[in-house]
C-alpha cells in the first residue's frame, strides 16, 4: 500500500448541457496536480434538477483517457449490474490501453433505483446486488488474464462501500483499493473488521490502500482539518466531488497545495 498522500477529484457528469464544459474541467484538473480524475456511473443526476443533463460514463473515460496524459481515472464507481462482467474487462482493458496504463477500475454494486427502473435492469436488493458483485470480481479477473493484448498493467481495482459482512469482504478478495464515505470513528471500526475479513482469507490487509471522501463546504479549514485526522489513520487517497455546470475546482487547489506542503 502507498503512502504517499494522493488527491483525486471526482467530476460528476451532471448538469453540464454542453460536454466542453466537462472536458475543460478536466483539463482544469489535470493542470492543478491533481493525481487523480473520477466520474461516476449514473444515467441520471443524484442531486438538483433530477432530469436535468447528465452523460454516460465508460465512453466519457475513454474521451478522458485520450484527452489526458499524467492523471491516473476511473469511476467512482462503475455500477457492476449494468454490464456483463466480461464485457466490463475488456471495456476496462480497452480505456488502459488508450490511456497507457492509467485506468483504475472503480466498482460497486450499485444502489440508485432510478438507473435501473429506467434502464430495464433487475433492481433486486441490496444483499443481492452485493452477491452480484461478488460473483462478477474473479469472472472480470479471469477475462482480464484472457484478454489479448494483455492490459498495460496489472489495473488497480477499487472497491466502494462500507457494508461490513459483505462490501469488505469482497474488498479483502479482490480490491487494490478501497474507498468509503466514513468519519474517523467509523473508519477505524470499518477498518479493523476489513482486517478480521483479510485474515480469514489470508491477505495482508496493508495490500489495500485506502481511500476517503472528502466533503468541502465552503469551510477550507475544516477540509483540511478532516483531511489530517483521516490521513493520520492510514487513509492515503482523498477524493473531492464537483459538479456542473461549473466544475469549481476550488476544493481541488486547496487539497493539492496541502498535499505539497505536507511532502516538502
Amino acid at each position: 500500500m502507498t503512502s504517499r498522500i494522493r488527491i483525486g477529484v471526482q467530476l460528476q457528469p451532471q448538469h453540464a448541457p454542453d460536454y466542453a464544459l466537462i472536458r475543460d474541467a478536466v483539463r482544469r484538473a489535470e493542470d492543478s496536480g491533481v493525481d487523480i480524475v473520477f466520474n461516476w456511473d449514473h444515467f441520471f443526476p443524484l442531486y438538483g434538477d433530477a432530469d436535468g443533463a447528465h452523460f454516460e460514463c465508460w465512453t466519457m473515460l475513454a474521451a478522458w483517457a485520450e484527452q489526458t496524459s499524467r492523471v491516473e481515472l476511473g469511476a467512482l464507481v462503475t455500477c457492476n449490474s449494468y454490464r456483463n462482467p466480461d464485457l466490463l474487462a475488456d471495456m476496462a482493458r480497452t480505456v488502459d490501453h488508450i490511456s497507457g496504463g492509467r485506468l483504475i477500475l472503480g466498482i460497486g454494486g450499485g444502489w440508485f433505483a432510478r438507473d435501473y427502473d429506467e434502464y430495464g435492469y433487475d433492481f433486486g436488493t441490496r444483499g443481492s446486488r452485493l452477491d452480484d458483485l461478488g460473483r462478477s470480481l474473479p469472472r472480470i479477473a479471469d477475462r482480464l488474464a484472457a484478454l489479448n493484448p494483455q492490459p498495460v498493467r496489472d489495473i488497480p481495482v477499487l472497491i466502494g462501500g462500507g457494508g461490513e459482512r459483505k462490501t469488505l469482504r469482497h474488498v479483502a478478495r479482490h480490491a487494490t483499493i478501497w474507498h468509503a464515505f466514513v468519519d474517523v470513528d467509523s473508519y477505524r471500526r470499518k477498518s479493523a473488521i476489513l482486517a478480521d475479513h483479510c485474515a480469514d482469507v489470508g491477505r495482508d490487509p496493508a495490500q489495500i490502500e485506502r481511500s476517503a471522501e472528502i466533503r468541502y463546504d465552503g469551510d477550507v479549514a475544516a477540509m483540511l482539518s478532516f483531511a489530517d485526522a483521516i490521513t493520520a489513520e492510514g487513509v492515503s487517497l482523498l477524493t473531492v466531488a464537483t459538479g456542473g455546470p461549473d466544475y469549481d475546482l476550488t476544493a481541488v487547489d486547496e487539497l493539492v497545495r496541502w498535499r505539497d506542503a505536507r511532502a516538502d
